[in-house]
């Protein structure tokens, strides 16, 4: 059983994109960056650590990507609670697995 070159590149790019704990919505690719932070919170035994990231724009320039990369590639999550893509604003939620600390870096393209 032979399997072609490029069947075998499009299953594991799934593979590595379902594993992925960052956030990716939008496009990033010709985009201005608008805004970037970076987001921390040391880790406590058997806690999760929550954090929520707040961007509101005042000149109302339409968001067209959002990229929450975590640093540390645990098993933490990034969610995007309010706004977004097609928004001037965006609300985030940023959640560490058990006993981990959060290191997310966040960047917003117009």
């Amino acid at each position: 059983m032979k399997v072609s070159p490029v069947l075998l590149i499009v299953l594991l790019s799934c593979v590595c994109v379902t594993y992925c704990s960052d956030l990716i919505v939008g496009s990033s690719f010709n985009n201005r960056l608008l805004w970037q932070q970076k987001a921390e919170y040391n880790s406590i035994p058997l806690k999760k650590r929550v954090k929520e990231v707040f961007f509101s724009d005042p000149g109302q320039q339409i968001i067209k990507g959002i990229i929450a990369r975590d640093l540390d590639h645990t098993d933490g999550i990034a969610s995007i609670t309010a706004g977004g893509v097609g928004f001037s604003y965006a609300n985030m939620r940023l959640k560490s697995a058990r006993g981990s600390g959060l290191n997310y870096q966040i960047e917003i393209y117009t």
